[in-house]
């Protein structure tokens, strides 16, 4: 008989999606490594269909609420509903900023984002940070 060890989940998803990670500066949150990082994490977390255990609205923009900004306004909660549902491994980033460039909405239909910021100040209150 031929197992395949897991990895374990929870410690996983503890590193990438601590509370503190949306307190760091934006210069920090747009490196390369740490994109990697968390997707890696999050295609092990597609795989896994888990659901979210609490959310908090977002308080002031950072690289991490940008993107979620962008998922959310192409009708998905994060990065990991978007995988899950879509089907995908990898999703389309600048490279100069790490904003996400291209989704496809669920009925199909594509969203294009420019490189620049796109939440504005105004609609930072509205993004779901989601706690896994």
């Amino acid at each position: 008989m031929v197992t395949q060890e897991v990895p374990h989940i929870p410690s996983c998803l503890e590193a990438a999606h601590s509370l503190d990670e949306f307190s760091t500066s934006h210069k920090e949150v747009l490196k390369k490594s740490n994109f990697r990082k968390m997707s890696e994490v999050s295609g092990v977390m597609a795989n896994a269909e888990i659901k979210p255990k609490s959310i908090h609205r977002a308080k002031k923009w950072s690289g991490d609420v940008e993107n979620l900004y962008r998922f959310q306004q192409a009708g998905y909660r994060d990065e990991i509903e978007y995988k899950q549902v879509k089907q995908v491994d990898m999703v389309e980033y600048w490279p100069e900023t790490g904003f996400v460039k291209k989704l496809q909405r669920r009925d199909n239909t594509f969203y294009y984002y420019n490189k620049q910021r796109e939440c504005e100040d105004k609609e930072v209150h509205k993004v779901k940070v989601y706690v896994y």
